[in-house]
């Protein structure tokens, strides 16, 4: 590949990738081979074919390209469904892009303290938005002054971050559609209805 300080990287078979997506990819075929904490800027850019220089034109940090990846390839794409309400589509469309990548995921996944996976995934919370939108709604109309849609929106990502993270702590064994379907039913039942259930 030619190393370069465009925004677009030829790559050895002809075809040309943005930057952003030469730092990813080589990004996650290190995180698969070596601990997020280890990995050098030298080794993301090495893999990439592009100078240091480059990296930082782009992004401050590793951290702040594995926040680049999850916007671009799981937020985006379902930003339009959550819009319209389609949150179960939206999941299955999460879980199916994590699981298509399973050993990047189950890789990141481990990253713990500052800058942890699990602190990521609660911070770019899909459906937060959504939910805070729908809890100004309710307060508008004169429903519990405690529960702020700050709140509303903090329960629904706590609730998410903790599937996500469980899931992936078991090695993703369940498929997206089951993991769809344990969340609804988590989500929608009260706590004495669901160890009534069980």
């Amino acid at each position: 590949m030619n190393y370069t300080f465009v925004g677009e990287i030829n790559m050895n078979d002809g075809q040309k990738i943005s930057v952003d997506a030469a730092l990813a990819q080589s990004f996650k075929q290190l995180a698969c081979e070596h601990p997020v904490e280890k990995i050098t800027i030298k080794q993301i850019t090495d893999g990439a074919g592009v100078i240091r220089p480059t990296f930082y034109h782009h992004f401050s940090d590793k951290y702040g390209l594995l926040e680049w990846i999850l916007v671009q390839e799981i937020l985006l794409p379902i930003q339009p469904l959550v819009e319209n309400g389609m949150i179960n589509e939206a999941m299955l469309i999460i879980f199916a892009k994590m699981q298509k990548e399973k050993e990047f995921y189950m890789c990141v996944g481990r990253m713990e303290g500052q800058n942890s996976f699990r602190e990521m995934v609660e911070n770019w919370h899909p459906f937060a938005s959504y939910r805070y939108d729908r809890g100004e709604d309710e307060r508008k109309n004169g429903k519990n002054q405690w529960l702020t849609p700050e709140r509303i929106a903090a329960y629904y990502s706590q609730t998410m971050t903790y599937i996500i993270m469980t899931w992936i702590e078991s090695g993703m064994e369940i498929s997206p559609e089951e993991l769809v379907e344990v969340y609804g039913f988590m989500i929608t039942r009260s706590l004495a209805d669901v160890l009534a259930d069980m």
